[in-house]
This record gives structure tokens, C-alpha cells and sequence, in this order.
């Protein structure tokens, strides 16, 4: 399988899920969320990732809010679905499931709980391409699922078509540089970490999936889209400004922080499922005072080409 029709670059937004009171999913408050990031000129959405509580949703709730994100991007923009489950056969059902509704493609995390073994995290992945037949975006993010696809794990892939896109949120830039070493442009590189976005497009990122850009859509296109052209000159200052909150990002309680601040921003509602509960008192200040500097500081943003 080739790369589809999917415009592998720019910024993808991990879109949050938006909850009612009672915990039961807000497709319509969903909904107004991905609308507006289209309007503020994202690249592409990711939904159901580790910010949108994947592993907190049925998989008839995942269906449910990739047909809401598929009708709010009109096909604007693509619409990428994270794919995390328990086994490589829950992971292949969940991912044809989605596929029937409109994505373009998955972005597809190993298999949750089990802490696997290099060979069986590759398999994982190859079972998948095997019996799932849309683009597949690998999702490394070892703090938090615990198991790492390294750089070697990746390169044994190069032979799976459908592999054709790698998000690494271990913070480490070199494997991008250790994987084009080995298979050239192979695989489209994502950042997905917030704090070394920069960095990682000086080496080679040509995407970013982006937890705060739920927050700053526009602040982060303009960062991407400045680093990308090697304005750095005009991308540092933004950058600098917008480091506090893009630590956030590299928290535990990442999703707590980022839906604050959605709030904050009037973007969304802090509002998270059971087991992540709201941010303890001192935790929530914190996020509020540097929501409050950011938004009082918030910089003139240089012309990128932003609709």
C-alpha cells in the first residue's frame, strides 16, 4: 500500500474527547472542538489518541467519535484514529472498524499491559498491517505504555507497506536521525513530543502530533511551519513563549493539563473520565498561572500562510 491520499505533514492536533457531566461522551461538544481546529488551520487530526482517553472509551464510543471528527473535516483535512488495545487481534478489529467509517489511517500504539519483548512488539505491528489494510502511523511513547519501538524495531518494518508513518514521543531526536541513517525516507517522521518540537524538525520531523496545539492551533502551524522553512530566527521567540505550557505535555497527567487549559482557553472542557481525575488543587494553580502569562504575553504571529 502506497501513502494514500494522506498529506503527511504539518501539525495534527491529539484531539481531546469531550465528556457530559455523567461521564458519557459529548459528541456534539466533540464535535464544535475538532470544528474549530480546522477552522484555525490545522493540517490534520488525530483522534482517540492518549489525549483523547483511548483506553478510557468503548470501542463503540471510538466508532462514534471518528465519524464526528470525519463530519466535522469534510475531508479538509485528514482524520487519523488511534488504535491501542489489549491484543494484536483487538488492535487489527478496532482498526478496520474505524476504517469503515472514513479515516484515512491509524496511528497504532503497541499492545497495552504487556510489557513485550523487541520480536513481539514487531509482530504486533506486522499483524496488524497484515489484517488492517489502510496506512498505519507507528505510536512510540515508552514513558507512558512502557514498551519502546526503537529505532531497530521500526527498521524491521521497512518491508510492511502499509507502515508509513513513525510518531516518537520518547524525546530522544537522534533516532531520527539513527533511522534515515538505515532506510532513508522510508518512513515519514512525526514529532510527538511537545517540548522538542523544534528539535526534532531540525532533524527531519516532517509532522507533529501535538497535544497543545488543541490549545494554540495556530501558534503551533506557525512554529512548524516557520521551522520547516529554517526561520528559526522568527520560530524561537514563539517557541520560547510557549515552553512552559508545552511541557505539559511531557507530564503523567498530561490530559488533565491539556483539557485545562482547552478550558481556559474557552476551547473546551476540562472534564476527564474516571480513573484521570481532576488536577489537585496546587497542580491546578500551577496550569492556570502559566495559562495566565501565556495568554497576557501571547505573540504577533509572522505570516506563514495560515487561512
Amino acid at each position: 500500500m502506497s501513502r494514500g491520499t494522506i498529506d503527511w505533514s504539518g501539525v495534527f492536533p491529539a484531539v481531546t474527547t469531550q465528556f457530559n457531566d455523567d461521564f458519557s461522551v459529548n459528541l456534539e461538544a466533540t464535535h464544535r472542538v475538532i470544528s474549530n481546529l480546522v477552522r484555525d488551520g490545522v493540517s490534520g487530526l488525530v483522534v482517540c489518541g492518549s489525549v483523547g482517553e483511548n483506553t478510557s472509551l468503548t470501542l463503540d464510543e471510538k466508532i462514534a467519535v471518528t465519524e464526528v471528527a470525519v463530519d466535522a473535516a469534510k475531508g479538509r483535512v485528514p482524520v487519523i484514529c488511534g488504535v491501542a488495545e489489549f491484543t494484536s487481534a483487538q488492535a487489527a478489529k478496532a482498526a478496520n472498524a474505524v476504517k469503515r467509517v472514513g479515516v484515512d489511517g491509524v496511528m497504532l500504539m503497541p499492545a497495552l499491559v504487556y510489557s513485550s519483548k523487541p520480536f513481539e512488539t514487531a509482530e504486533h505491528y506486522r499483524y496488524v498491517a497484515r489484517n488492517a489494510d489502510l496506512p498505519l502511523m507507528v505510536y512510540n511513547n515508552p514513558p507512558i505504555y512502557k514498551n519502546d519501538v526503537t529505532p531497530e524495531i521500526l527498521i524491521s518494518l521497512a518491508d510492511c507497506d502499509n507502515v508509513v508513518c513513525f510518531k516518537d514521543s520518547s524525546g530522544d531526536t537522534r533516532r531520527f536521525i539513527d533511522v534515515r541513517n538505515e532506510v532513508g525516507d522510508r518512513f515519514i517522521l512525526f514529532a510527538g513530543l511537545d517540548d522538542v518540537v523544534l528539535e526534532s524538525i531540525a532533524v527531519g520531523a516532517e509532522g507533529w502530533v501535538s497535544g497543545m496545539s488543541n490549545v494554540f492551533p495556530q501558534e503551533g502551524e506557525t512554529i512548524f511551519r516557520l521551522a520547516k522553512a529554517r526561520r528559526f530566527d522568527e520560530a524561537m521567540p514563539i517557541y520560547e513563549w510557549l515552553m512552559p505550557i508545552l511541557h505539559l505535555d511531557a507530564r503523567p497527567d498530561l490530559v488533565q493539563c491539556i483539557k485545562l487549559c482547552e478550558e481556559l482557553a474557552g476551547r473546551g472542557s476540562a472534564l476527564t473520565r474516571p480513573p484521570r481525575l481532576a488536577l489537585p488543587q496546587a497542580d491546578r494553580a500551577f496550569v492556570e498561572r502559566i495559562m495566565a502569562k501565556a495568554l497576557a504575553n501571547r505573540p504577533s504571529l509572522p505570516d506563514v500562510g495560515l487561512v
